[in-house]
């Protein structure tokens, strides 16, 4: 994929939205495990919105209420709630990217009627293939998640990307597998840089830092290697997004008073 030249490139905006939380132990987020005396190290769930160039465009939908329920969790923010505050009714979104397709990430999807579904060749056939007939594989996703998924190709309205790919100028997608065999990233450019979401590629700043991963892993080798490959897509550590750490909300500021939004397209505070 040849780089377009920054300056031809769009800024666009950039939102973490924190829409669940759950308590866990530190020991129990890293795969070499941390010394159990490490003390709380709580899990929060995200989806992003990324908007600019004429688009807006959803990375990865959250859980369903279906599996809130099924899983013990709770909402803190709904997406649609969260996009309506930034002016979004969910007829606005033309583009889900789904990251992979476990329960938290793939959620409702049907509640975005008008937009393209951007999937991996790699995931789908994990999630319907053969490695779904052991338990410990499957227990990560929701059958009706990924029927969802299947209904929207259906209706012509699920894009497979084979690999990397630009999907616009300045927001591109880069498969990098490890925690899923089809786990992709979003590189935005933005106007402080290029900014990668790394999702479930890196759960905490921590498992990057440490070089040591989040247990829940298909392949630990990409995993690692994608750690290297994510930093060099971003344009500094300080680019970096994980997926579930609860210092994002910290590390950033609020897009307004109500709590749960964060501009990631602004400096870390």
């Amino acid at each position: 994929m040849a780089p377009a030249e920054p300056a031809a490139l769009p800024a666009h905006e950039v939102y973490a939205i924190r829409y669940a939380s759950v308590s866990r132990r530190a020991a129990d987020n890293f795969l070499a495990r941390a010394d159990a005396h490490d003390g709380p190290m709580p899990l929060d769930f995200y989806c992003w919105l990324v908007r600019g160039g004429g688009r807006n465009v959803l990375v990865d939908t959250g859980f369903s209420a279906c599996s809130a329920r099924a899983r013990g969790r709770d909402f803190s923010l709904r997406p649609e709630t969260a996009l309506a505050r930034l002016g979004l009714a969910p007829e606005a979104i033309d583009d889900l990217v789904l990251t992979h397709l476990h329960y938290d990430h793939a959620g409702n999807v049907e509640a975005y009627p008008r937009a393209q579904v951007h999937l991996q060749d790699a995931e789908m056939r994990y999630a319907t293939g053969r490695y779904m007939c052991f338990e410990a594989m499957r227990h990560f996703f929701s059958a009706d998640d990924v029927q969802a998924v299947v209904r929207r190709l259906y209706a012509g309205r699920l894009r497979f990307h084979d690999g990397d790919t630009q999907l616009a100028p300045g927001l591109e997608l880069y498969r990098i597998g490890g925690h899923t065999p089809g786990l992709q990233v979003v590189r935005v450019h933005t106007a402080r840089g290029w900014v990668v979401l790394a999702s479930d590629a890196l759960h905490y700043y921590r498992n990057y830092t440490d070089n040591n991963p989040f247990p829940a892993i298909f392949h630990v080798g990409d995993m690692l290697e994608g750690y290297a490959r994510i930093r060099n897509l971003a344009d500094s550590e300080a680019h970096i997004v994980p997926g579930h750490d609860p210092l994002v909300a910290e590390r950033y500021p609020p897009a307004d008073a109500g709590g749960g939004i964060y501009r990631l397209h602004a400096p870390p505070l």
